[in-house]
């Protein structure tokens, strides 16, 4: 089987490291130095995590990040490229749930931040590991818009949210879902069809986790 959440992290670092700290990427207000920052961050330092959860301890995960993002850019790509063994999210056992979907959002987020980028040509099995995250992404973040939506994920299936008939539907590949509903709707290539207001709040509504 493919491990598809280590070649998009190789594809990641490696795209990093070709257009340097300083490119704006898709994720609003952050460079690829922020970018690369916030994944090493992410999977080695847990205590820093904890404060998106705990609001209480934000200022010490804002100090952890601030530090991270003070070291150089080349010695950031190199701890990204080698996650630590005993990391809780990129271990052998976690890394495939935990990372696939992570790595290909912020592969895109880079990717698209550059003129006449398009969605990739994604192998079928990373489609459908997508798909399988982006189903649960979808349950939870949809529902903040407040009326029943449907999903449809061309070959691989579908998902409503919420009860009733749908006032909404998108419709897309498993990637361009899973952009679609972590709150990059600018630049997820998705139908978005139904009720006029309906389409107007899901492609406008902040959305992600």
């Amino acid at each position: 089987m493919t491990d598809f959440a280590r070649a998009e992290r190789r594809q990641l670092a490696d795209l990093l490291h070709h257009v340097g700290p300083e490119l704006a990427t898709v994720c609003a207000g952050w460079t690829t130095r922020d970018l690369a920052a916030h994944l090493v961050v992410r999977e080695r330092r847990p205590d820093a995590m904890i404060g998106s959860v705990i609001p209480p301890l934000a200022g010490h995960g804002e100090h952890v990040r601030l530090a991270k993002l003070a070291e150089p850019y080349p010695e950031l790509i190199r701890q990204l490229r080698t996650p630590p063994w005993w990391s809780l999210i990129s271990n052998p056992l976690t890394d495939a749930l935990t990372n696939t979907v992570e790595f290909f959002i912020h592969h895109e987020d880079v990717r698209r931040a550059m003129p006449g980028s398009a969605p990739r040509d994604l192998d079928p099995g990373e489609q459908q590991a997508i798909w399988r995250t982006t189903r649960l992404t979808a349950r939870l973040v949809l529902r903040k818009v407040g009326f029943p939506v449907l999903v449809e994920a061309t070959g691989f299936g579908t998902l409503r949210v919420g009860d009733g008939e749908p006032r909404a539907t998108l419709t897309g590949d498993p990637g361009e879902l899973a952009l679609f509903v972590s709150g990059r709707q600018r630049v997820a290539e998705v139908d978005v069809t139904g009720e006029p207001d309906a389409v107007a709040k899901l492609t406008t509504a902040q959305i992600g986790m």
